[in-house]
């Protein structure tokens, strides 16, 4: 069956042409619910695109609309020909729909055939969609991918199902990504991984779209029409200025109001900051079940604490805001704070940075491998050293010892989606035991360019056997259980295949692509080769080295194939 192929080798003369890879990727955190989830998953399809390969999403459906989140149901289509399919799955708690772990099967393995997936790569360990996604990918067999954006604990009951969940999940996936090195150690010992299995590909920011405020935006920001929440913004402050020791410092939360994103000692720490600086004033973007701890601690506070003699209010909340408009509310800032309990990576860290904020954060998870200390005032989880480093990082401003000018420069060097969709190529590569493109060989060396490879032979056999023998060995009876969800997922499959052969299944055609010139070029990305080059846009036509005329693949813009010639 065409879709069980996951990368294909075709010879023609003197040619080794690369087929692109048919990647779906599946979770339930997707747009238009804000998140860094969700934009990891859109900007990495984007540039897998613009790298020749073809892209699905698949999601569960959102309404009925609400001022910050719109209804999406069915099929769509987003900037790069990027199809969303938004099945209709009930969702229970935070965006996670309702296992049913065998439900999903028909509609699943319609859309794998249709659009003739080879890779489905699952994102988010509380993700149901994503699990049922991989264990029927697995029995389709199909390659998988899984990307772990959290961190979770060993001791508590929630965090025991959960990683006996994952383990379930990872037992037959072909390679685990994580964010970050603190993301790697916690996965690789809740799922009881090898660490060869497991890879760190960071998340990134697209640095054009988090841009400090330019000189020429002021006026626009005051000749902007008003709206009820902006009318409560203070102005955005002066880049080219310093910040004087008079000056109003403006501090940016934008954060989930949910307890593991640090609420709770977010608002412990309000009133005491407010007291302790009079010219410190609060945005705070974000929605969640603890909104309404602090608009009542807020209430509760005297009112010359919160109004400023001129009237303004020193805390304004906006509530969920689209990611679209994140960068004009952290422009309006001087600082970024985040008091997170458990963070795996933490993106807004890197899009405030990039923005020219400073930013004050707790040192848990994998926030010290995001920026360097330059950039960020570390704290602890703790009330008074929330206090402390802000202080702190007041200081540094109003001392001039910060140079917020130069953060975006540096982290635009520092992260970017088209090298994380190169590293996510890689793993690609590895999964289903394929020769990487030319411009991904000259990154490793001899020492790394086999790196998991041998381990990938041993766990993805995808005979049925095999595949019950790793989960009989999740344990004592967990691993009974899951052969039996393996066996009966595999029946289901089978009576599948009968009642609606692959051959009765119709295959969606691709988008056509169209080529690009970006910076005035004439459309042609080429790396030079030993006997040849790597051409990406065009139709490619070569000597052979025999006399004879070769034709290549029609490799159309740069999201073209993959073609080597050799």
């Amino acid at each position: 069956m065409p879709y069980n192929i996951a990368y294909v080798l075709s010879f023609s003369g003197d040619y080794v042409v690369l087929t692109p890879y048919r990647d779906s990727m599946i979770s339930d955190f997707f747009y238009p619910q804000p998140g860094g989830v969700e934009s990891h998953i859109y900007h990495l399809g984007t540039k897998l695109v613009d790298r020749g390969h073809k892209v699905i999403i698949i999601t569960h459906a959102y309404g009925p609309p609400s001022d910050s989140s719109p209804s999406r149901t069915g099929i769509r289509y987003l900037t790069n020909r990027i199809k969303v399919y938004h099945l209709p799955h009930w969702v229970v708690y935070r965006s996670t729909t309702f296992p049913t772990v065998f439900s999903s099967f028909p509609i699943l393995r319609q859309i794998y055939i249709r659009e003739q997936i080879q890779i489905v790569h699952g994102h988010g360990s509380l993700s149901n969609l994503c699990h049922e996604g991989l264990l029927h990918a697995r029995t389709m067999s199909l390659g998988t991918v899984f990307t772990d954006h959290s961190l979770f604990g060993f001791s508590d009951a929630a965090s025991i199902m959960a990683n006996k969940l994952l383990k379930f999940s990872l037992s037959d996936v072909g390679h685990v990504i994580c964010v970050s090195h603190t993301c790697k150690e916690n996965t690789t010992l809740r799922a009881s991984l090898n660490p060869l299995a497991v890879s760190v590909i960071p998340n990134a920011v697209v640095a054009t779209n988090f841009r400090p405020l330019q000189p020429q935006e002021l006026q626009t920001f005051r000749q902007a029409p008003t709206t009820p929440a902006t009318q409560l913004l203070p102005p955005p402050p002066d880049p080219s200025q310093p910040v004087g020791p008079n000056d109003i410092i403006t501090i940016v939360v934008i954060s989930r109001l949910f307890y593991n994103k640090g609420t709770d000692l977010l608002i412990s720490a309000l009133p005491l900051l407010l007291k302790r600086h009079e010219k410190l004033r609060f945005i705070i973007a974000g929605s969640g079940p603890q909104a309404i701890d602090l608009e009542q601690t807020l209430d509760s506070l005297p009112q010359q604490l919160i109004y400023m003699p001129s009237g303004q209010s020193r805390v304004v909340l906006l509530g969920s805001i689209r990611h679209e408009e994140v960068r004009n509310v952290m422009v309006r800032g001087h600082l970024l704070l985040s008091t997170s309990l458990t963070e795996a990576f933490g993106t807004v860290l890197v899009e405030a940075a990039s923005c020219g904020l400073m930013v004050v954060a707790t040192r848990v998870g994998g926030v010290p491998e995001v920026l360097p200390e330059n950039m960020t005032v570390f704290v602890l989880p703790e009330v008074a050293d929330v206090v402390r480093g802000v202080t702190e990082a007041v200081g540094l401003l109003r001392t001039k010892t910060v140079k917020r000018d130069k953060f975006h420069d540096l982290v635009k060097n520092m992260y970017s989606w088209s090298d994380i969709a190169r590293r996510t190529e890689r793993v690609y590569d590895l999964v289903t035991g394929s020769p990487s493109a030319k411009d991904n060989q000259d990154y490793y060396d001899s020492e790394w360019e086999s790196y998991g490879q041998a381990l990938h032979l041993q766990t993805q056999k995808s005979a049925l056997i095999d595949r019950l023998k790793r989960y009989f060995g999740c344990g004592i009876w967990a691993g009974k259980l899951f052969v039996i969800v393996v066996v009966v997922d595999y029946l289901i499959w089978c009576v599948l295949e009968v009642i609606y052969p692959c051959d009765g299944i119709d295959i969606c055609k691709s988008w056509p692509v169209v080529g690009d010139k970006d910076d005035g070029g004439d459309g042609l990305v080429k790396v030079e080769h030993e006997e040849g080059e790597l051409e990406r846009f065009g139709t490619v036509r070569q000597k052979g080295r025999k006399g004879r005329e070769v034709t290549g693949a029609v490799v159309e813009g740069e999201a073209g194939y993959r073609q080597l010639m050799i």
